[in-house]
């Protein structure tokens, strides 16, 4: 749907500036009327305003867009603006004056107008919860339940440090994971590039003399000619088979059956799933952890905390736990019968809800397993580069034999 950034005043003669999302300007401006909105200046803001313009101007247009799309709100962005909102409060500025300066320091076009946007009606008399709560994609339920719980308790400047701590922490792990994966990946694409040269071009020109040669060749180099001759003469229908190959995949994991199997087998595939578990165990104890120390109720902290999983099987364990506390059981009882959780966490959990410090135990959950996620991490990653070096070497050992086979009985035969 189309957005409008407009200009007004309002009835108390007040100057109010925002965005509005309507199918046409006169919608917009009716949609702002009722709001008791006198309109000064409106106009679109964002793609469909490129399809209305002409000439030069749709050129100008089209760039805008490209470079709005080049400029998304990152998490790294959203979890700076975190901590530097939290200091702010913490020395008792003003939430309205606190994003003021928070819009002057942004750099990128899109935050600054969300940011201008919550000040503005933050501004008019709505809380922050309510006004970051209108971009979820940028402030997710977890933060805005978190601010209104802190909003509510009096407390906002406690809870600004736990949000920004949890999303430093969060950004962290997620560097630490796409980071120890960047390596293995380039190393593999970059075995792919050489093998696929070696078959389209250097094999070829080899095989050429033992076709002069006629003699019966052993199988493994058959076997290598046959691939190098698929490989060079289809080689212009192998990209499209793999592009359709992961489409085809991607389609049956959004199935609801597809999903439910492919996040089994991530949590139980050799290696990966025990850090697919230590990672998903961090982020549930954290989360949990900090909403329940920043005052949401625990329900509505569970009913957010399995939104952050990405994992159906785990979702469903945590929504039947959910289900359990409404009815008055424990937490632990249902992790554990579900065997995905380790039983250490549940023990913990169990210890914690006993003793009432809760909120306690899950942090020190979270702090053990970040430090068990980053160990194995680094396992990994020292396993996986000399797993991609042997592959290579029987590759390359496969070939080189394939090659000097023929060769040696050519020799034989002269001899």
């Amino acid at each position: 749907m189309p957005v409008f950034e407009y200009k007004g005043v309002n009835a108390q003669g007040k100057v109010k500036k925002g965005l509005v999302d309507a199918e046409n300007v006169r919608n917009a401006k009716e949609r702002l009327k009722r709001e008791g909105v006198f309109i000064q200046d409106i106009r679109q803001t964002n793609k469909e305003a490129a399809a209305g313009s002409e000439g030069g101007n749709k050129l100008l247009s089209k760039e805008i867009d490209i470079f709005s799309f080049l400029r998304t709100v990152s998490q790294q962005e959203v979890t700076i603006m975190t901590r530097l909102f939290a200091n702010l409060v913490g020395a008792h500025i003003p939430v309205v004056d606190a994003l003021t300066a928070i819009i002057d320091q942004v750099e990128n076009p899109q935050f600054k107008k969300v940011l201008s946007q919550v000040r503005e009606d933050v501004n008019e008399g709505s809380s922050l919860s309510e006004a970051m709560s209108k971009f979820p994609k940028i402030f997710t339920p977890l933060y805005s339940n978190m601010i209104r719980a802190g909003e509510s308790s009096g407390s906002l400047n406690i809870v600004m440090n736990r949000l920004a701590d949890f999303t430093e922490h969060q950004f962290a792990l997620g560097s630490k994971v796409r980071g120890a994966m960047t390596y293995p990946v380039i190393m593999l694409i970059f075995a792919f590039l050489v093998i696929g040269v070696l078959f389209v071009v250097v094999i070829p020109k080899i095989t050429t003399i033992f076709e002069d040669a006629k003699i019966a060749l052993p199988i493994q180099t058959r076997l290598l000619i046959g691939i190098s001759e698929f490989v060079a003469g289809y080689w212009f229908l192998i990209l499209p088979m793999i592009g359709f190959i992961i489409y085809g995949f991607k389609r049956w994991k959004n199935t609801k059956t597809g999903r439910m199997r492919w996040d089994r087998f991530k949590l139980h595939v050799p290696l990966f799933g025990e850090l697919n578990i230590m990672i998903a165990v961090s982020r549930f104890s954290r989360t949990l952890g900090t909403m329940l120390s920043s005052g949401v109720p625990l329900l509505t902290a569970m009913d957010i905390v399995k939104n952050i999983l990405g994992n159906v099987i785990l979702v469903d364990i945590i929504e039947k736990a959910r289900e359990e506390v409404r009815e008055g059981e424990s937490i632990a009882v249902p992790l554990r019968n579900s065997k995905e959780f380790p039983p250490i966490v549940t023990h913990m959990i169990a210890i914690g809800e006993k003793s009432g410090e809760l909120e306690e135990m899950l942090e020190h959950i979270s702090r053990t397993y970040d430090v068990q996620v980053e160990s194995k991490l680094n396992t990994l990653t020292a396993l996986l580069e000399p797993a991609m070096i042997i592959f290579m070497g029987i590759v390359v050992v496969f070939i080189v034999m394939s090659v000097l086979m023929p060769i040696m009985q050519i020799n034989q035969s002269v001899g």
